[in-house]
């Protein structure tokens, strides 16, 4: 059934399968929206190593604008995450079914004024670039935090070199040839096959995701926005639907 199925994305209630397929969804949407963003500013916001990388660099040569921007985008990516965690934790309390979906509906709504802010980089990049910059930050925290949330840190959608670092791993132990005796109660090695898929997906989709984006922002601009945006309300609207009804009872 259609809104049985798209009510398992954001349900309180989870499964493997749902917390995976939500993860594939976001880690597509955040693919688009780094790329999108490094081609409206210049920069890949949904990892910190670099920036934090960057800040070191900086901070050494004394260039303090360039630290004050890294700095902000640090904050700005935590404080997104914070958000997340606030706004599902404020939904566990009430026992609400939309406690994971209103900081995917926040995400839509903040991808729709990336647009906005996109649509007036070429007018004044000064003002707007800082700002978009802090925005995509926002969002990438944020979303990061509700898969990181719904998943028990088993799932994570806006960086991807865990996730390679952990396909390598998972490799490693699918090519080990258990050729040895064993020690007394010494397992052979053997790949989690099922995990091994779950990153390859993972990191597909945010390939796609980034291919998509980037051919979305190259040819249509700031409007590419829009159809990120319809995705995430999509995996939301059920549970906030099921509120909204239960409100009214």
């Amino acid at each position: 059934m259609p809104i049985e199925y798209l009510r398992g994305f954001a349900r309180p209630q989870r499964t493997d399968q749902n917390n995976r397929r939500l993860g594939r969804w976001l880690a597509f949407i955040a693919g688009a929206a780094n790329a999108g963003g490094f081609l409206a500013v210049g920069q890949y916001t949904s990892h910190m190593s670099g920036i934090v990388s960057a800040l070191a660099d900086n901070l050494s040569i004394g260039d303090f604008g360039l630290v004050i921007a890294g700095l902000s985008s640090l904050v700005a990516f935590m404080t997104g995450a914070a958000t997340s965690a606030i706004m599902i934790n404020w939904g566990r309390r009430r026992r609400a079914q939309s406690e994971y979906a209103l900081p995917l509906m926040l995400e839509a709504v903040l991808l729709l004024v990336f647009g906005l802010l996109g649509s007036n980089l070429e007018n004044n990049r000064i003002l707007f670039v800082p700002a978009t910059v802090a925005l995509l930050c926002y969002v990438m925290g944020l979303q990061n935090a509700i898969i990181t949330k719904i998943s028990k840190a088993e799932i994570r959608t806006t960086h991807m070199t865990g996730i390679v670092t952990d396909i390598g791993i998972e490799l490693g132990k699918l090519f080990y040839l258990n050729v040895s005796e064993s020690g007394p109660g010494v397992a052979a090695v053997k790949a989690d096959r099922s995990r091994l898929w779950l990153l390859a997906s993972l990191l597909g989709m945010f390939f796609t995701g980034g291919l998509a984006g980037a051919l979305g922002f190259k040819y249509v601009g700031f409007i590419s926005t829009l159809p990120l945006s319809a995705m995430l309300v999509v995996l939301a609207v059920v549970p906030l639907m099921d509120d909204l009804v239960g409100q009214r009872r």
